[in-house]
């Protein structure tokens, strides 16, 4: 049956890989990432299938992924760039 989060089976599959690294699950998580949708969608799939397989796979390095783009995409945007000019 397919995850409508993993349509593609990406990151089911990195979990069935032994010995796979961090850099290798970023790959994966990456190429999973790029499909079309929006970063919400984005974080609340990451965090669904972060509870799918964390609680089977917790020291899992595809599990730190999944957990840093959760917080990752929750934070508040900060504010980027120097003082703002008055144009007068």
């Amino acid at each position: 049956m397919k995850n409508p989060d993993d349509p593609r089976g990406l990151i089911a599959d990195a979990y069935k890989i032994n010995g796979i690294s961090a850099a290798e699950c970023r790959s994966i998580f990456l190429d999973w990432a790029l499909e079309p949708r929006n970063a919400g969608e984005i974080r609340a799939a990451s965090a669904r299938l972060l509870a799918q397989y964390a609680p089977l796979h917790p020291l899992h390095p595809m599990s730190g992924i999944l957990r840093d783009s959760v917080a990752e995409l929750s934070a508040t945007p900060k504010r980027r760039g120097g003082r703002a000019r008055l144009i007068r």
